[in-house]
Order: C-alpha cells, then sequence, then structure tokens
C-alpha cells in the first residue's frame, strides 16, 4: 500500500500541516476494484461521478443537453455538431474541449485515425449520406474509428448519433435495452462488420424522441459504456 502512497503537508484538525499517505485517482479506483464487494462498489460508482470529478460534472452538464437546443437543424450530422456536443458536455473540465486532436491515439491496442489524416477523413464522414438507418449506423460507425477528440468520443458520438436518428427518421436509441459486453464487444467488430452493431441498434429503435426519461437513461448507459469492468 505504501508504495503506491505519496506523502503530501496536508492541513489536520489541529490546524498545522502533517506528511499524510496520498494516493491518485486512478489508485483509488484500482483499490476500490480490488476488495470486489458492493460497498467498495458503491463507494466507486460515487467516486467517479460525484460532482468533484471530470466524469460526475461531465454527466450533470449532458442531462441539460435535452433543454438546451444546442445543434441546430442544418447542423444534425455534421462535425461541427458533434464539436459542438463535446464542447457542451466537456467545456471547463478539458482544455481540448470541441477540439479536434492533433495527436494520433491509442485505446486497448486499437489505433485510430492518424492525426494527420483525421481532418481529411472527417470531411469524407461528414459528407456521408444519413437518409437511412444503414447509411445513419455506417456513419456513426466511422466517426467512431476516427476518434476526433482526445477524450470523450464515445459520449459525445453517441448523442451525436440519436440527433442524427431523430432528424432523419423521427426516432431514437433507448440506449437501456443494450447490454454493454454486447455493445462493446459490436463496436470493436464494427471495423470490419457492421451487422452486429446494426442489430443492437435496431433492436432498441423507439419513436419516444421527446422523452425526457429515454433521454436520462441514454445519458447514464453512455456513461456506464465508459467505465472500467470490476477487476
Amino acid at each position: 500500500m505504501v508504495s503506491a502512497t505519496t506523502q503530501l503537508k496536508l492541513t489536520a484538525s489541529d490546524g498545522k500541516k502533517y506528511k499524510t499517505d496520498v494516493i491518485s485517482q486512478a489508485g483509488v479506483e484500482q483499490l476500490a476494484k480490488s476488495i470486489r464487494n458492493q460497498r467498495a462498489m458503491v463507494f466507486l460508482d460515487w467516486f467517479k461521478y460525484s460532482e468533484n470529478t471530470i466524469d460526475g460534472r461531465s454527466k450533470k452538464k449532458a442531462y441539460t443537453l435535452i433543454e438546451s437546443n444546442l445543434v441546430s437543424d442544418k447542423d444534425v450530422g455534421t462535425v461541427k455538431a458533434l464539436q459542438q456536443i463535446h464542447a457542451y458536455i466537456f467545456g471547463g473540465l478539458y482544455d481540448f474541449a470541441g477540439q479536434i486532436r492533433t495527436k494520433t491515439i491509442w485505446k486497448d491496442g486499437t489505433l485510430f485515425c492518424r492525426a494527420e489524416y483525421l481532418m481529411k477523413n472527417l470531411s469524407i464522414i461528414e459528407a456521408m449520406p444519413e437518409t437511412t438507418f444503414d447509411e445513419i449506423v455506417n456513419k456513426y460507425v466511422e466517426m467512431n474509428v476516427a476518434h476526433p477528440f482526445m477524450e470523450g468520443n464515445g459520449r459525445s458520438t453517441r448523442i451525436w448519433l440519436d440527433e442524427i436518428f431523430k432528424k432523419r427518421l423521427g426516432k431514437c436509441v433507448d440506449w437501456s435495452k443494450i447490454d454493454k459486453k454486447e455493445y462493446l464487444e459490436a463496436m470493436r467488430r464494427s471495423t470490419t462488420d457492421a451487422t452486429a452493431i446494426k442489430s443492437l441498434l435496431q433492436g432498441a429503435m423507439t419513436d419516444r424522441i421527446d422523452d425526457r426519461e429515454i433521454f436520462m437513461k441514454g445519458i447514464d448507459y453512455s456513461y456506464y459504456y465508459e467505465q472500467e469492468d470490476e477487476a
């Protein structure tokens, strides 16, 4: 335990500063996961999504998107709209909120679009048709492969996808109907075959596009998809 901590001088109840063992956020999460009981998981959920964390604060901001009228009708499906969504959720939390990345990134062994080709690829993706269900999902899959931001791509892009569905089909996704493991596996496979993600999304479509409960559950599940599984 001590080897994973750092000592910082913190103010005690007597007003004096003493060297105190502290641990990073990643260390706290790893420690909680290693305990393997329900109380630890409840604590971890609170810790990650309290108002003092980036995830917690961005999630709170995401809840208000339904009332923001952020994306104008003419911009739905554009890179600009996706940037607006990202900037709204992560503004004030990341200094790159809403900004297209200029560095090449990897995640879980997956290499996303190289930075030097990203702007060109985003122009191509933006021009993709979005009049049918299949076309919209194909566009979503390509945007996921592009991964235009340094962080927060999944959460922003799922909202972007729903905005396109609402405009073009008068429907949206009830994300609460899509299992996390099935979704993540389908998205991993979508780089070569989008059949699985299309099947999952098709089975979760609803015409309740103005239902606040559907939207709020969608945000909850979107953030849940991004949580690391218990070790």
